[in-house]
């Protein structure tokens, strides 16, 4: 009799629910399911699903057709480790592995929780948590350091937690640091700015006297005192051009002063941005950070340039406005301020609203400049696979949702800055009415009156316009928030507090129980190696074996997790970096070349070089010839990314670009993976001048180039498996002979396909040698 099925009512995907409820070796009791991870691996490490369960009583394992289960208990545990972006879980029992399963780690911060909560079953106590919520797995993975973050967020809270945070008006209050150096000036801005309003506010004051000591006599009959008009008129006059010159000063002082407070604030972020390490790097859009270099430090310097000084100016003049207006009459001056409080209620209300706005349509337009960023350096792919619509596309999309997140804040804005202009200008009629009140019952002349008008008229433009700059003032919060989230952010590559000049380099390198990890992902681990100076090493294994992070290691592009790398027995982290790397010349698969003249881009090292210097290089690097037939030399352009070479002729201006530099080690990486064989012996004679009476680290994807090696380092999995010279290591048969007769067998595929010529191309004397054996020595 088959046992009775009981439903599955725990969180579970509606598919997996559906299966298990109607198998019934696996079927569950009511709230028996403590925890349970979609494994999305299987053990070929192809894409497939499969579930893995955890009950008080067992540990279950289905894919859909097989099914698994094995009890808890004290002796058997899970271990859980990962390389390069694949996790593995191995169920043991007294060193008996009992089975293995693999997923990515996209799934990995469910599988550290079932982990966690499996040994405390084994260990006899209760879990400290109860089934799973359906939301706990409705997580994000950051792409960069691959911790769980909340579903629907833009941003990690491991890579940048201060993305948590809302912008905040006081953020603009850290610009301090850059104003500090002009502060005469700022103080000196402030004097003028101080007196300039003061003058404004003159020529309403002396509209009294005009009014009652000449106009309203006249009315009544008294002939018009010339003289005294005169006195008022031409007081008036210099007023207004003692205003005018001082706004002037202090405008164009205060201008200048912001648009050097810019300047240093873009020299300074970029400064820090060339500091920081790689993984930041990593996790960044280009199109973002030249967004928040370019457009909001300009953002910035506007405001402090104008807003600013408008807000400071305003704040004086409603001040020393509203203190005049006391001093004339307190009643009537409290009539006037009334509306006052309701319009700082609304600013406060607004403000709130309008910096979240803001800061998301900073974020929003980012996005945009990310396509253009993204689009037009690959134009070449994108009208190769005729893609313009689907970028067009891409476009739209986002600049429509940068359309919708304006529109909501413009709802806000919209409705504000109409509401205060209406409480101004109720303001004005309430000052009218109880001002012709006040004059109907003589406590108050027309003089004084006309003169609280004006006052008033400018009382409230200025806060109006005090209102107004509450946007810009946000949006100018919003743009220093992002840039000090650069200032603020510490490189992982830190440099030394004194370091020691390097002085002479012999070249000896060291690494010493050498491990790292890439947010959550172990890459090395447990490295021991010692290259001589002089000494030529190479690198082999597969794909994702470590082989490049382990150059980024000793170039000091990161820095160990574990372990130390020493050059001659110094620490490289003790070490100033600048110094460091001006000893290590780096040869890339894919050489950048910047926009500008072949001679620049060879100099780049090495700014300095003469041009007897630059040829002296491009020869050895074999460049001189072709460069000599280009249209101008040394002198012609390169194009952006050196678009208009050859990758052959790329690579050998990357040559010779280290050579110039004459470094102590040198690293290659894939030198000659992309070229053909003929530009590949053009290469390899360049880099066998390049190499000589140098610390050599090399990478290759074919192993017929790294013959001349002293020693070859075989890596698998972040570790080293092998090490010793090509026939030491053919000799042992061990992970690199298996990948040199890889190679062999696929050379001889090709043969086998009548494809001789493309295996001669591909795989060079190892395709020779397998021809030879095929064709019984006739080639």
């Amino acid at each position: 009799m088959k046992p009775e099925i009981t439903p599955i009512t725990s969180p579970l995907p509606a598919d997996w629910l559906d299966l298990l409820s109607s198998i019934p070796s696996i079927a569950l009791d009511p709230g028996a399911l403590i925890a349970w991870v979609e494994l999305d691996l299987d053990d070929d490490l192809r894409f497939k699903k499969s579930l893995l369960l955890l009950t008080k009583q067992s540990l279950i394992w289905t894919n859909g057709t097989l099914h698994e289960t094995w009890p808890i208990q004290v002796e058997a545990h899970l271990s859980h480790g990962d390389h390069a972006g694949v996790g593995h879980l191995k169920l043991e029992l007294t060193n008996k592995l009992l089975r293995i399963w693999y997923f990515t780690l996209a799934v990995n911060p469910q599988i550290m929780r079932l982990q966690s909560v499996y040994r405390q079953l084994a260990a006899g106590s209760e879990p400290n948590q109860g089934a799973p919520e359906a939301n706990e797995y409705d997580k994000q993975v950051c792409p960069v350091c691959l911790n769980a973050k909340p579903a629907n967020s833009d941003a990690c809270p491991t890579c940048e937690p201060e993305d948590d945070k809302p912008p905040s008006t006081w953020t603009l209050f850290k610009l301090w640091r850059f104003a500090r150096p002009y502060k005469k000036q700022l103080l000196l801005g402030f004097i003028l700015t101080l007196l300039s309003t003061g003058a404004t506010l003159i020529p309403p004051y002396l509209t009294m006297p005009l009014m009652d000591h000449v106009l309203i006599p006249y009315e009544r009959g008294n002939p018009i005192d010339f003289h005294l008009a005169s006195l008022y008129l031409l007081a008036l006059f210099g007023a207004s051009l003692v205003a005018w010159g001082l706004g002037w000063w202090k405008t164009y002082l205060l201008a200048l002063v912001s648009e050097r407070i810019g300047a240093d604030l873009r020299n300074t972020t970029f400064e820090h941005l060339l500091k920081l390490s790689l993984e930041y790097f990593g996790g960044k859009r280009t199109g973002d950070l030249i967004a928040r270099i370019g457009a909001e430090t300009d953002r910035i310097c506007v405001f402090l340039s104008l807003y600013a000084l408008d807000f400071a100016t305003d704040v004086l003049m409603i001040t020393m406005t509203a203190a005049i207006l006391v001093s004339i009459d307190p009643l009537l001056a409290l009539v006037t301020l009334a509306p006052l409080p309701f319009i700082v209620w609304m600013i406060h209300i607004v403000r709130d609203k309008l910096r979240f706005g803001f800061e998301k349509i900073d974020r929003i337009w980012s996005e945009v400049t990310n396509i253009l960023a993204d689009t037009i350096p690959g134009i070449r792919v994108v009208k190769a696979f005729a893609q313009e619509d689907r970028e067009l596309k891409r476009f739209v999309d986002s600049n429509k949702h940068n359309l919708q997140i304006n529109d909501r804040v413009n709802r806000v804005w919209g409705l504000f800055s109409p509401t205060v202009t209406l409480l101004t200008e109720t303001g004005l009629l309430v000052v009218w009415g109880f001002g012709i009140w006040q004059v109907a019952h003589r406590h108050i002349t027309v003089g004084v009156l006309i003169a609280f008008l004006a006052y008033i008229g400018r009382f409230y433009i200025r806060l109006d316009s005090m209102s107004r700059i509450v946007s810009h003032t946000q949006k100018a919060a919003a743009g220093a928030k992002r840039i000090f989230d650069i200032l603020d952010h510490v490189s992982s590559v830190p440099e030394p507090i004194n370091p020691a000049p390097l002085g002479e380099v012999k070249g000896r390198i060291s690494l010493r129980g050498v491990g790292f990890r890439y947010g959550n992902r172990a890459v090395s681990k447990g490295i021991d190696l010692d290259i001589a100076p002089g000494e030529m090493i190479g690198l082999v294994g597969h794909s994702g074996s470590g082989k490049s992070t382990l150059v980024n290691l000793i170039c000091r592009f990161y820095d160990v997790s574990s372990g130390a790398i020493c050059l001659d027995d110094r620490d490289i982290r003790s070490i100033g970096i600048a110094d460091y790397r001006k000893r290590i010349g780096l040869v890339l698969q894919e050489p950048f070349l910047f926009f500008g003249t072949i001679a620049e881009n060879i100099a780049y090292g090495k700014p300095s070089a003469t041009r007897e210097e630059i040829i002296e290089a491009a020869r050895a690097a074999h460049a001189h010839e072709f460069i000599l037939r280009l249209p101008l030399g040394y002198d012609s352009l390169v194009g952006e990314r050196g678009q208009s070479l050859s990758g052959g002729e790329r690579q050998r201006i990357s040559i010779a670009r280290a050579l110039l530099i004459n470094p102590s080690i040198l690293i290659l990486d894939e030198a000659t993976s992309s070229v053909d064989t003929t530009t590949e012996k053009e290469i390899q004679r360049a880099l066998d001048n390049l190499v000589k009476g140098r610390t050599t680290i090399a990478i290759a994807h074919r192993l017929s180039t790294l013959r001349k090696a002293d020693r070859l380092v075989v890596l698998d999995k972040g570790e080293i498996v092998e090490i010793g010279s090509h026939d030491e290591l053919m000799e042992a048969k061990g992970a690199y002979y298996a990948l040199y007769q890889a190679q062999l067998r696929h050379a001889a595929e090709l043969v086998e396909g009548g494809a001789i010529g493309e295996s001669l191309e591909e795989h060079g004397e190892e395709a020779l040698e397998v021809i030879g054996k095929e064709t019984g020595g006739g080639v």
